[in-house]
């Protein structure tokens, strides 16, 4: 709370949770305020889970224990309090009693103390214990042997579930979307099957967004008011725009943004890529590094060429510009406001405003050719057989 230090701290072999609090001693030395001690394999714990520490210490406490009601309390540590609610020890389950282990209230190990009592506690801790480690829990007993003040606060278990294989990171995956599903539609997001759409932490959507099945959040995503983000679209560090339509099936990758109204459609990809308001890429097309002006249509099968193996080259549309289908604007190129590109072509130059541009090769016709090419064949077939 007033000042300090920060860094990494390690200390081998690792004997222990209070072994590894004590690594940070010489990192913390000096520091006036209170400590936080938390676990990296609680990917679930935020600030409104641990706040309530703060508040205990503010209050009086001298410690603050986080703990927890465990509908199987197995293998965790539990909570003795007195009657009136003052936390006395933590024992772990392996040194507990039979009647210790009948306990609900459990261990978290999460804890706020002052920097100063905390390690004070600590350098009394011994190793006397079933797994001959230095137990982060002993600090409880000793600060109640000293005369202090010690507190358990509850939160709620999914808050503190720890991750140690596969399946436990699974499901607090699954704590985690569960949520943020429930957050969004709370606030108005609506989404015909919630439980198929998976967010990322720092999501964004709006209140009156609708979000269809199987829809995937990386990263980094913003979507304002009422955008349709369609089945089976995936977005990363990307922004949509109020009343875009995204999808289905549409990938935004890093850097696209997409305007007010704008549609991105099925089996369309953008990367990096400014959308303008109203602009429309509605089927099978790659949109890489460049601007799309307001209102202009990609034809479908547009592909931004933006790639020459060595750097990356942008592609500039105009607004109301016309790219008609199956047409490679190779970058970097810019295609004037209101122009159109004839379908199949490959533009490689720079297209005035309202121009017409076309690159294809003269179509060459062979009357009969046909007719001839298949009695050809057929006759050879009948050789064969």
């Amino acid at each position: 709370r007033r000042g300090g230090g920060g860094g990494v701290c390690t200390r081998a072999p690792p004997l222990g949770t209070g072994h590894a609090v004590r690594a940070a001693e010489a990192a913390l030395k000096g520091f006036e305020g209170d400590v936080l001690v938390a676990y990296a394999d609680t990917p679930l714990l935020d600030a409104e889970a641990v706040a309530p520490l703060f508040e205990a210490r503010t209050a009086g406490a001298d410690l603050a224990v986080l703990g927890f009601e465990a509908a199987d309390p197995g293998a965790y540590g539990r909570l003795v309090m007195d009657a009136g609610g003052t936390l006395e020890r933590i024992v772990e389950a392996k040194d507990a009693s039979p009647a210790e282990l009948a306990i609900t209230a459990c261990n978290s190990g999460v804890l706020a103390a002052p920097a100063a009592l905390l390690f004070e506690l600590l350098a009394k801790v011994g190793a006397e214990n079933a797994k001959g480690e230095y137990y982060l829990t002993d600090v409880v007993g000793l600060a109640r042997a000293a005369g202090r003040e010690v507190r358990a606060v509850l939160t709620e278990e999914a808050k503190v579930l720890g991750v140690n294989s596969q399946a436990e990171l699974a499901a607090a995956e699954a704590e985690f979307q569960r949520g943020r599903r429930e957050r969004a539609l709370v606030s108005g997001v609506a989404m015909p099957a919630p439980e198929t759409v998976m967010f990322a932490y720092d999501t964004e959507v709006a209140p009156g967004v609708v979000i269809e099945p199987y829809v995937v959040f990386g990263p980094g995503v913003k979507v304002a008011s009422g955008a349709v983000i369609r089945a089976f679209s995936h977005l990363e560090s990307a922004v949509v725009g109020e009343g875009a339509l995204i999808g289905p099936y549409a990938r935004l990758r890093p850097g696209a943004v997409i305007g007010r109204e704008a549609h991105i459609g099925n089996f369309v990809e953008v990367k990096n890529v400014t959308v303008g308001e109203g602009a429309k890429a509605n089927h099978l097309s790659y949109l890489g590094d460049g601007e799309v002006g307001a209102r202009a249509n990609l034809g479908a099968g547009t592909i931004f060429c933006n790639y020459d193996g060595f750097d990356k080259h942008r592609t500039i549309v105009g607004e109301g510009a016309f790219i008609g289908s199956n047409t490679a604007l190779v970058a970097p190129v810019r295609i004037g406001a209101g122009a159109f590109t004839g379908s199949g072509s490959v533009i490689t130059r720079d297209v005035a405003d309202d121009a017409l541009a076309l690159e294809r090769s003269p179509q060459v016709e062979k009357p009969g050719w046909a007719a001839k090419f298949r009695a050809l064949k057929q006759a050879a077939k009948g050789r064969r057989a």
